[in-house]
């Protein structure tokens, strides 16, 4: 596989990411959220194709179907928590949001963006790639991507306002969905 391959399959990894990224940029977030969520995305983009590889073709056929389900279960669930808070807030001053300095909830957010690395690296092996230059570029991509998506969201938060939130909670909910039945 060749670079321009490489980065091809980076984009594509990065997409999930991208589009969780504008939902919770719509809850509105500090640049320092952006960078802190960006980096631990592109640290499980950049390790999860490493897992896949040394656990290797046996566990990738039974663990392929099954990290794409346990990515939509943990997708839905962040998205309906985040539309009950924002329902819950109804008449409130205080706006909902995604709690991005919580660890339990970075690394289920990454993970669950990252998981498709993860069944990637299980054919990295049969590959004749670079490596490391693969998976850090599948890392930079997808936390370049999660960053814009975050940025772009937070643009929308600004247009849309008050049910930014729960918008963003729907769009998690269908990306979600749109994984379960895909």
């Amino acid at each position: 596989m060749n670079y321009p391959m490489v980065l091809l399959v980076s984009v594509a990894l990065g997409v999930d990411a991208f589009s969780v990224a504008i939902s919770i940029g719509l809850l509105g977030v500090k640049i320092r959220e952006i960078l802190l969520v960006s980096g631990v995305v592109s640290v499980f983009h950049i390790f999860m194709p490493l897992i896949g590889l040394y656990l290797g073709a046996y566990l990738g056929n039974i663990a392929g179907p099954i990290a794409s389900i346990i990515g939509a279960l943990v997708l839905l669930a962040i998205g309906l928590n985040t539309i009950w808070d924002n329902w819950r807030q109804v008449g409130f001053t205080k706006e909902p949001t995604f709690n991005l300095q919580s660890p339990l909830s970075l690394v289920l957010l990454a993970g669950s963006v990252s998981l498709d690395a993860l069944t990637v690296g299980f054919g990295l092996g049969t590959l004749k790639v670079d490596l490391i230059l693969t998976v850090l570029t599948m890392g930079i991509v997808a936390g370049l991507m999660t960053a814009t998506g975050l940025v772009f969201g937070k643009g929308l938060h600004k247009a849309v306002g008050e049910k930014a939130g729960l918008l963003g909670g729907i769009i998690l909910v269908l990306i979600g969905l749109k994984i379960l039945i895909r």
